[in-house]
């Protein structure tokens, strides 16, 4: 198979969370370690840092790994869901792996795949792991695809853990109450091994400080640090939470003896984007009209999100959105303002709700807009309606952003 094959194949063959919903999240981490076991256990043979949380935790990963880069460590990069390029999951120092490596991969190992029925996720933290220990990274940031405890990540022995914050997101899966999530989150605390927890809240608090008394981890609040005055290359609001975490993970990395210069940190820190290529978070478009995308999609993020842009000077609001079907609209609806012009569409995945059943929901909370066949006719819609003073909105899901950037 040539590099699109190998890639249909991948998301064909077998299921995945992010296309297919919930019959693709697996109970256990029986398959992944079996297939760690069968590589020879890639996922014991360089350092790491392991990244939960609702929100923000692809942005500190990408922080993380941008300022171990600047530091001059070989640094590997594994985050989810990607958004032009499958490859952009697995980066070594910024870049994406080669498409070799994803064909190859593939070849030597379907056998297994099909023997154990590895899901799509499985599969891919397996090719980083199996990538990261053949190109001797000094450190690896791995972020968690879901939850935690049973994430197919969730075989590494890290370095730090990081928890960045408990909001509401697939509580189907995950649990009804923040400490249920918390629970989920808190799987990847380990023996004798500190963890950053970027948010300190009420109903979580007496989860992390069992799980990690239990595990004899020192706690480490990022909420208590002062936050220097920094220059970020992610420009939404809601990085200084994330920023903060970040900052008190290098301090902790610092303690264990990892040589991570000033300069280095102040410059991870401001040339993120350029580092790791991440993309979709407050993501500047153009400038006439003003348009910005950004892959927020449950209520802690699109609440943050929508805050900044009350705070845009712009004369009128153009909402392009499409979401998946299995997300709580009756909760996430009602955080969007009246007073903008909507798009409804929807992401060409499995997953994606219908854009006559969105438009539907989202009128009865008097948000009025038309529907579109797919969200690339959506945009084009709100570009031809826009003045040069409005701002365009593009969001609801990764995947909405996703076919606005391909």
């Amino acid at each position: 198979m040539n590099y699109p094959e190998t890639i249909q194949w991948l998301y064909s063959q077998l299921p995945m969370y992010q296309r297919q919903g919930k019959q693709a999240f697996k109970k256990n981490l029986n398959n992944i370690l079996a297939f760690d076991d069968y590589m020879g256990r890639p996922s014991q043979k360089f350092k790491s840092i392991h990244v939960a949380g609702t929100n923000g935790k692809g942005s500190v990963s990408h922080f993380l790994a941008s300022i171990l880069q600047e530091s001059g460590y070989k640094t590997g990069l594994y985050t989810s869901p990607h958004l032009t390029d499958f490859r952009e999951r697995i980066r070594i120092n910024g870049q994406m792996i080669r498409k070799n490596c994803v064909i190859n991969f593939v070849k030597r190992h379907r056998k297994f795949f099909a023997k154990y029925r590895l899901s799509f996720f499985e599969m891919t933290v397996g090719m980083a792991f199996e990538q990261f220990a053949k190109k001797k990274v000094d450190i690896a940031i791995i972020e968690t695809g879901l939850g935690g405890r049973l994430d197919s990540t969730n075989i590494i022995h890290p370095e730090l853990s990081i928890i960045t914050n408990i909001g509401w997101d697939h509580t189907n899966l995950l649990g009804n109450t923040l400490a249920k999530i918390a629970f989920e989150k808190a799987g990847i605390i380990k023996q004798d091994t500190p963890v950053v927890i970027g948010r300190k809240q009420l109903e979580t608090f007496p989860v992390f400080e069992k799980i990690s008394r239990l595990n004899n981890a020192q706690q480490i609040y990022a909420e208590e640090l002062i936050l220097p005055q920094y220059e970020y290359g992610l420009k939404g609001i809601y990085q200084q939470e994330n920023v903060r975490t970040v900052i008190a993970a290098i301090n902790e990395l610092r303690q264990q003896g990892w040589q991570i210069p000033e300069y280095a940190l102040k410059t991870g820190l401001k040339n993120v984007v350029k580092n790791t290529g991440l993309r979709g978070r407050w993501d500047i478009l153009q400038t006439k009209p003003l348009v910005i995308a950004d892959t927020a999609h449950n209520q802690d993020g699109i609440t943050a999100v929508l805050k900044q842009l009350s705070k845009t000077p712009h004369k009128d609001l153009h909402m392009v959105l499409s979401f998946v079907n299995d997300k709580d609209l009756d909760q996430i609806l009602p955080l969007f303002p009246k007073n903008a012009t909507y798009y409804f569409s929807k992401a060409q995945i499995p997953r994606a709700l219908d854009e006559k059943i969105l438009r539907q929901k989202a009128a009865r909370y008097d948000l009025i807009g038309q529907d579109f066949l797919n969200i690339t006719q959506a945009f084009l819609a709100a570009k031809q309606a826009a003045g040069t003073d409005d701002l365009i909105f593009i969001g609801g899901s990764t995947f909405t952003v996703a076919e606005v950037l391909t």
